[in-house]
């Protein structure tokens, strides 16, 4: 991986709440229920930014980096380890391939990784592993592969199926953006963390605040994730590894930046990632109302990298109350943000604890309808 060329400045300017018509009253009740989260000791900080049209309108930092009672507040330079919430830059470095004609949804993967055809896998898609419907949920590669791509590529290519690609919708945590890393990389040549880079957080101007591969210079700026969960490691290998499904490292103010892009149809302030007809294309429901058996059951309306709100009764992370067109991704048992097409508010929500289920999912749910009733 190669040291980042150059930092541009963030790209949203800040703009007001009221003239944007976001109710003060909500944001008072979110601010009041984060800060009681940590006053629970139900993690030990949060970030949160929420922009509208183009404008940062709300960004806060909340709490400690860590759990340690001598751990430093946490601050607006403060990256939190997005975990799944990687998985939408790394599909939207794989968006401006398909733009450029390099590569095709409906493409087979092993006509770019021939040795993927092994175990059965021929036939696999690069829609049908980007919607979660691949059929090798439980793949993963090996940690000496972190600094090996070579061998990464090599395990990928062996992964074996747990079902018949196509026939299931189930989410796969850590091998889907592990194929598509290793399909970056076989069209451009470049390492896949180099791509999102040069193709996605530079162009953007949030290199600065978002890192796939966080580099030494900036690993102090990093949180240490607390709880019980199994994706928790807070090792600097784990940091600089950068893995495509969930390694990145960011800020609210970051993300959000990145679906405010999406909301404006792939542009922002000039500087153009993608066309409004991919992000049309990408951000619908590719899986209907099949139901998500990693996700309890709930049907997830997987799009290309995001998934939808959609009209279910039961949703997960974009609220209960939020516009079916809604779309976004979350981090396992930390954070969630979306984009809301309705009304071109972006929202990050992030935390530096693995919390379980059921409250996990639950305190998602009040934490985006609080923000979804604030919009006018």
């Amino acid at each position: 991986m190669n040291a980042p060329v150059k930092v541009d400045a963030y790209p949203l300017p800040a703009g007001d709440l009221k003239k944007h018509g976001i109710a003060a009253r909500q944001i008072d009740h979110l601010d009041a229920l984060i800060r009681q989260h940590i006053a629970e000791g139900r993690y030990p900080g949060a970030q949160i930014a929420l922009a509208r049209h183009g404008e940062l309108l709300l960004f806060r930092s909340y709490g400690k980096t860590a759990q340690d009672a001598a751990a430093a507040a946490a601050d607006d330079r403060t990256l939190f380890q997005m975990f799944s919430q990687t998985k939408v830059f790394t599909s939207a470095t794989v968006w401006t391939l398909i733009e450029e004609g390099k590569l095709s949804f409906m493409d087979k993967i092993a006509d770019h990784l021939p040795d993927f055809a092994a175990r059965g896998k021929q036939d696999i898609t690069l829609h049908q592993v980007m919607s979660h419907t691949g059929g090798f949920p439980s793949a993963n590669v090996s940690e000496a592969t972190w600094t090996d791509h070579e061998l990464m590529r090599e395990e990928v290519c062996d992964f074996s199926l747990d079902w018949t690609p196509g026939t299931r919708m189930q989410y796969h945590p850590r091998s889907a953006h592990l194929v598509q890393a290793m399909v970056i990389e076989a069209v451009t040549g470049k390492d896949y963390r180099d791509a999102i880079r040069e193709r996605i957080t530079e162009p953007l101007g949030i290199a600065d605040d978002v890192y796939i591969g966080v580099p030494e210079a900036q690993d102090n700026r990093c949180v240490m994730i607390s709880g019980d969960g199994e994706l928790r490691d807070n090792r600097r290998a784990h940091r600089v590894a950068g893995l495509p499904s969930g390694g990145g490292y960011g800020t609210a103010r970051g993300i959000t930046a990145l679906y405010q892009m999406l909301l404006n149809g792939g542009t922002l302030h000039g500087r153009r990632i993608v066309s409004p007809r991919l992000i049309a294309y990408v951000s619908k429901n590719h899986t209907g109302e099949m139901p998500d058996a990693a996700m309890g059951g709930t049907p997830m309306h997987r799009g290309l990298g995001p998934h939808v709100r959609g009209e279910s009764d039961r949703i997960r992370g974009l609220g209960t109350i939020g516009a079916p067109s809604v779309f976004g991704h979350g981090g396992a048992g930390s954070s969630y943000s979306w984009a809301d097409p309705t009304s071109g508010v972006s929202f990050s929500y992030m935390t530096n604890h693995f919390a379980a289920e059921p409250w996990h999912t639950l305190r998602l749910d009040r934490i985006a309808n609080i923000v979804h009733a604030a919009i006018d």
